[in-house]
């Protein structure tokens, strides 16, 4: 596997931020989160004036094995379709990127369908589909270590672009599935509390999806070390957002994280390097079962909670600017000598 250098930003540098921030035009502690945001930015870039700068939303795309058991609400075939409709501007996530300025970068990573050469559509593609862990690993090592090179090289192109703040989401039928594996195996939490709708199964279909997963983890015999689990529950583009996630804090990018998915693969990365977490703001707190619990495993806040489930990096794009208000915070308000104002806290 990749090996990555990732280290906690230099701490020296807080109490400088919040000297700052206590010197604006404002009550102490008035502005909140805004606050608590500025500082970790600040302390990620390591700058008392820290900028963004071309975002990017980086979607990895693949198929699942496990949506044959009917574990997934939609079909496979709609992997493949959302993602033409991710390339004609017309899917969720598009309105938000359009809406907050940032670039879509589309990667197929294993979607069960041969897509003819298309210039915006990144081919990664490791495999048709993972295999079905409820018969047997969904990927190879070999595999997943790929996924993790590949996930860090689409990163390392966006950076050397300019872009130091990005976003991860997904799209792939039966993620869920995979999502509620990695959870259980990876905190110990039931796998009755990590399984949720999905793309939308009603109460008989959450319990057939529990039924099988719950068969699948009987069958399992392996370890609960992150590597192996990651390698039997599988999840191309799950794999390949753990390598992404990775290469942004080796390069001190800050990481916007989007819903239930996405935490997952923050989940698997922090097993990895628990560094990374320094660099990750979390978007939101979606409507999948099990999200809030995970979150509240990682001891993190999400900045919006506005029931969303859809995927795609849309709840941390559309949180991107609550990030950039605690930027401009720090470097357009006024301090109190600037405005010659009597300081009133």
């Amino acid at each position: 596997m990749k090996i990555f250098q990732i280290s906690k930003p230099d701490i020296a540098i807080i109490p400088a931020l919040e000297v700052k921030i206590n010197d604006l035009t404002k009550p102490k502690g008035s502005l909140g989160r805004l606050e608590e945001l500025a500082i970790q930015i600040g302390w990620i870039q390591q700058s008392l004036s820290p900028e963004l700068s071309s975002p990017v939303n980086v979607i990895y795309a693949a198929d699942h094995g496990i949506a044959d058991e009917g574990v997934s609400k939609s079909p496979k075939e709609v992997t493949r379709q959302v993602i033409h409709n991710f390339l004609n501007g017309g899917a969720g996530v598009c309105f938000l990127a359009r809406q907050h300025g940032f670039e879509l970068k589309i990667v197929d990573g294993g979607v069960d369908f041969d897509f003819p050469p298309i210039p915006q559509l990144i081919d990664r593609k490791i495999r048709k589909g993972t295999r079905n862990f409820l018969y047997e690993p969904a990927m190879t090592r070999e595999e997943v270590d790929l996924a993790i090179q590949y996930g860090a090289e689409i990163v390392s192109e966006c950076h050397s672009r300019g872009c130091n703040v990005i976003s991860f989401g997904e799209m792939g039928i039966g993620n869920t599935a995979t999502s509620s594996m990695w959870m259980t195996c990876l905190t110990d939490i039931p796998l009755c509390d990590c399984v949720g709708a999905g793309s939308g199964l009603d109460d008989e279909g959450v319990q057939h999806k529990q039924r099988v997963l719950q068969k699948a983890l009987d069958n399992y015999s392996g370890s609960r070390e992150v590597l192996e689990v990651l390698t039997y529950f599988g999840g191309y583009e799950m794999v390949m957002a753990v390598g992404g996630m990775l290469q942004a804090a080796e390069l001190h990018m800050i990481i916007l994280v989007d819903g239930f998915i996405m935490t997952n693969s923050v989940l698997a990365a922090s097993r990895l390097y628990p560094e990374m977490l320094s660099y990750c703001i979390f978007g939101h707190c979606g409507d999948e079962a099990g999200h809030k619990r995970l979150l509240d495993v990682l001891g993190v806040k999400p900045l919006l909670d506005l029931g969303l489930r859809l995927g795609e990096g849309s709840g941390s794009v559309c949180a991107y600017p609550i990030v950039e208000s605690a930027v401009r915070m720090l470097n357009e308000m006024h301090s109190f000598g600037q405005a010659s104002i009597t300081k009133y806290f």
